[in-house]
């Protein structure tokens, strides 16, 4: 996945001039998880620039650059750094568009690698997705494979307005898969199915989607068929797909990394409850990281709480059984 970000990002410079990268190393050290390297050598420090450390002025300069018509690509070192630029993503990038009544567009990604799973450090392994897919103007994207990550990353680069790409650290080295060759776009708003099944549905994005994968044919094996939807794009979010799984499995299991009170998926339970009350057979049932305030990154505290393929495999039989 690593791999797939560097190309991505090196075709999007390529074939758009207007795409710079902004932020904390990401020149020429190519940035703390390698997703830059050689494109500081290759375009120069006009087009890809090492930021101060101070993430408020990383999306403040974005934001006039991309009021300017340029298009920033910003990396936000981790996730858990993102409070530092917040007011500027939510009262200005977010609101731009409406403030101008329309004559101003802020086009531009805002990269951030999120999540735990790989034993980091405080502020190192926050999933605090649901803060931006909260904010009305702001688009709220997550990719789990090298492919969705061109597509992804094509359509948020052509995007008008500012969008959030989440990286799942956990699949950096991890997700493996093939990059398409030549024009390929993931339109934003547009889940995947990549398991169809029949008894259940799991709703899952990330690197829990690509758990949910690993947990599909073990369910299979205990006679369950469970159907798995990638989400891929959280705001928009792609409802007719999950309102077709529903009403044709009767049965939701929500799996992220994020908190579970008041996470993602309590937006998307209260949504499957209001919209396909009447398909459902059992409650809509959500698995997910404890209310805890610090991931902790000792690996054995870390295990306890980070959702596991076999959790979703114990949560899908749970809901099975309804």
């Amino acid at each position: 996945m690593v791999k797939a970000l560097n190309l991505a990002l090196r075709q999007e410079m390529e074939r758009d001039s207007g795409v710079l990268i902004i932020g904390e190393d990401v020149g020429i050290d190519g940035g703390v998880f390698r997703v830059t390297d050689g494109l500081h050598a290759a375009f120069g420090s006009k087009r890809v620039m090492d930021s101060p450390l101070a993430e408020s002025a990383i999306i403040g300069v974005s934001i006039g650059m991309a009021l300017y018509g340029l298009k920033p690509v910003c990396e936000i070192q981790f996730s858990g750094f993102a409070f530092q630029c917040f007011h500027q993503i939510e009262n200005h990038a977010a609101r731009y568009r409406m403030r101008s009544q329309g004559r101003f567009a802020v086009s531009m990604v805002i990269r951030m690698p999120y999540g735990g799973g790989v034993r980091a450090l405080e502020h190192h392994s926050e999933s605090e997705e649901q803060f931006y897919a909260h904010i009305p103007g702001l688009k709220v994207v997550v990719p789990s494979t090298p492919a969705d990550v061109k597509g992804l990353l094509f359509s948020a680069v052509d995007d008008p307005d500012p969008v959030m790409f989440l990286e799942p650290k956990k699949l950096y080295r991890l997700a493996k898969g093939p990059y398409p060759e030549g024009e390929h776009v993931v339109p934003l708003g547009r889940a995947a199915i990549t398991h169809p099944g029949t008894d259940l549905t799991i709703l899952a994005y990330g690197a829990m989607a690509y758990f949910a994968l690993e947990a599909a044919p073990v369910l299979e094996e205990l006679g369950i068929s469970p159907e798995v939807i990638d989400l891929r794009s959280l705001k928009p979010l792609d409802w007719p797909t999950i309102e077709e799984s529903v009403k044709k499995t009767s049965r939701a299991l929500i799996v992220h990394e994020d908190n579970e009170f008041v996470g993602y998926g309590a937006e998307l339970a209260a949504q499957i409850a209001d919209k396909t009350f009447e398909w459902l057979d059992a409650p809509v049932r959500r698995y997910a990281l404890p209310d805890v305030p610090i991931m902790p990154y000792a690996g054995t505290l870390e295990a306890q709480l980070y959702p596991t393929p076999e959790g979703i495999v114990r949560h899908a039989q749970e809901l099975a059984k309804y």
